[in-house]
């Protein structure tokens, strides 16, 4: 058994190594026919930077390293070319921002430019990677059926292994989580390679070229199943994970993934039915909403879902069942950090002062996300441009520009996963996540959901705690006898399936929490008149 997990960790490694060779090796050789399409797709005017950026790239056979810089380079000098011959700040024929300049700018060109071996044989390209590391997880992960010994729960050593204990190996981990996101969010442009690995996929499903949000479905999709076997083999002994941990990843590949791409395969809008407001902050914005206006009686039902399921299904369901029902049995980033995220749940921090950040924080970001949205729709209903000044030389394209960058893709992508071996596998759910907050809320005050305790039985092994993965001290609460009905808890139950004990139980029932409740304040001492009564009954 051992030499076959060894054998998967080899094979692990080089399919991980083949995608990251891909993103430093490509060639492009743009065309006179290529080259004018872009230009007219850009709408670029200046004739400075039209002629250097071709005589340096059309025809010639360069990296993508090479076509990146040389394009970037001759956009500065154009810009300043022309700032000098009409003595102002003429900053248009592109727009220099270094999030935008490569995703929006140079990704096309080098998208439709690329040459070589790795777009002439992208099904053994896709084996080489995806394939490899999908094969490689799976016979490290299978063959823990037999290692593992009697179902249950047991530490590991996940203390001491420098993967799941801010060691060297999590550190490079992160580095990799993070090196991915900036490059799928901002540089596009050197992702090229593995891009074209899912190429043949995307045309299966949809017909179109594989985009970079394309193979980050599929990646997400890989991981999501992959350590899900790892779940069901780790939590083969609670009936509530098994479950769990298959809708949660049924959630994300056909609702999150296949579902969308076949919208996009009829020429209707990609829509992720289980995505709702705020985390899917982009529903209001006014070019989604003409989007889907504009897109017949489908299109205008994905618009009144979406409402609903804000509006109205979210806060029932939360109110019957607490935010579990979505952040751990529908949520695609939920389950990300349910399955891909296990290992790293006890870096959670428990402390007092984390737990002051965390609400202002993530607080702070559902205001944000509100304060934006009500912007928005103010400017779609008064028919004001997004792009123009409101107050204080503000636009809503500027506040949205600001969301979408600093939450939308450096929070919840680079710092949100990347920070999985470092803080913990909910960085995003309890820091970042407006939804969360929204969610949160309701649960708190209008909620039936709690996690009960029976603080008699209570050891005091600490494993609830250490698997916590949003940052709860369970053991002070169970110790106590006291509910936990923590707004930040996403009811994945973990803490229920670590106790040797059956201290823990999630329910559903104010009755049966309220009875419970008096059992163990009986037991502890906590209710001195409930116990006197209880005495003098006797």
């Amino acid at each position: 058994m051992k030499a076959i997990k060894n054998v998967g960790y080899l094979l692990t490694f080089l399919g991980f190594a083949f995608f990251i060779g891909s993103v430093f090796t490509g060639t492009h050789k743009v065309t006179t026919a290529t080259y004018e399409s872009w230009i007219q797709s850009k709408n670029i005017k200046s004739e400075y930077f039209i002629n250097h950026t071709q005589k340096a790239i059309v025809d010639k056979e360069i990296s993508t390293w090479e076509l990146s810089h040389i394009i970037l380079n001759q956009a500065k000098a154009s810009n300043q070319y022309q700032k000098s011959q009409t003595k102002t700040d003429w900053n248009k024929i592109i727009h220099l921002k270094w999030n935008k300049t490569s995703k929006d700018f140079i990704y096309p060109l080098a998208r439709a430019s690329v040459i070589g071996w790795y777009s002439n044989n992208i099904s053994l390209w896709f084996f080489m990677t995806f394939g490899l590391a999908i094969i490689g997880g799976l016979m490290v992960f299978i063959p823990d059926y037999k290692l593992l010994g009697p179902a249950g729960i047991k530490n590991n050593g996940i203390f001491q292994h420098s993967a799941t204990n801010r060691g060297i190996i999590g550190f490079i981990t992160a580095f990799f989580f993070m090196a991915f996101y900036v490059l799928l969010y901002f540089f596009p442009n050197y992702i090229i390679n593995p891009i074209l690995s899912v190429n043949g996929i995307s045309h299966f499903l949809s017909g179109n070229d594989a985009s970079q949000w394309f193979l980050y479905g599929v990646m997400y999709c890989s991981v999501m199943t992959v350590f899900a076997v790892r779940m069901f083999i780790k939590y083969r002994h609670n009936s509530y994970q098994l479950l769990r941990t298959t809708v949660v990843l049924f959630f994300q590949i056909a609702f999150g993934f296949l579902i969308p791409e076949i919208l996009v395969a009829f020429n209707k809008p990609w829509f992720d039915f289980k995505n709702a407001w705020p985390l899917n902050y982009t529903f209001f914005f006014d070019y989604n909403i003409n989007n889907l206006i504009n897109s017949g009686h489908l299109g205008i039902f994905m618009l009144v879902w979406g409402i609903a399921l804000t509006a109205i299904i979210v806060p029932i369901m939360v109110y019957f069942y607490g935010k579990r029902w979505y952040c751990s049995w529908v949520c695609g980033c939920g389950g990300l950090a349910e399955t891909l995220g296990d290992p790293y749940r006890q870096l959670s921090d428990k402390s007092l002062l984390s737990w002051k950040i965390e609400r202002w924080l993530i607080h702070g970001v559902l205001v944000f996300a509100t304060s934006m949205t009500a912007l928005t729709l103010y400017v779609y209903f008064a028919h004001i441009e997004s792009w123009k000044v409101i107050a204080f030389g503000i636009s809503a394209y500027d506040v949205q520009t600001w969301y979408g960058f600093f939450i939308g893709s450096i929070f919840s992508g680079v710092i949100g996963t990347g920070f999985y071996p470092i803080m913990g596998n909910r960085v995003w759910c309890r820091f970042g996540c407006p939804l969360a907050a929204y969610l949160g809320f309701v649960q708190r005050f209008k909620s039936k959901f709690r996690i009960t305790t029976n603080g008699g039985q209570c050891i005091s092994c600490g494993n609830c705690s250490t698997y916590c993965e949003q940052g709860i001290d369970v053991r002070a609460y169970a110790q106590k006898g006291q509910n936990i009905v923590r707004s930040s808890c996403v009811g994945c139950g973990i803490c229920s399936a670590v106790c040797p004990r059956g201290v823990l139980k999630l329910e559903n029932g104010s009755n049966t929490d309220a009875s419970r409740t008096q059992v163990n304040d009986i037991l502890l001492g906590n209710d001195m008149d409930l116990l006197n009564m209880t005495k003098k009954n006797s």
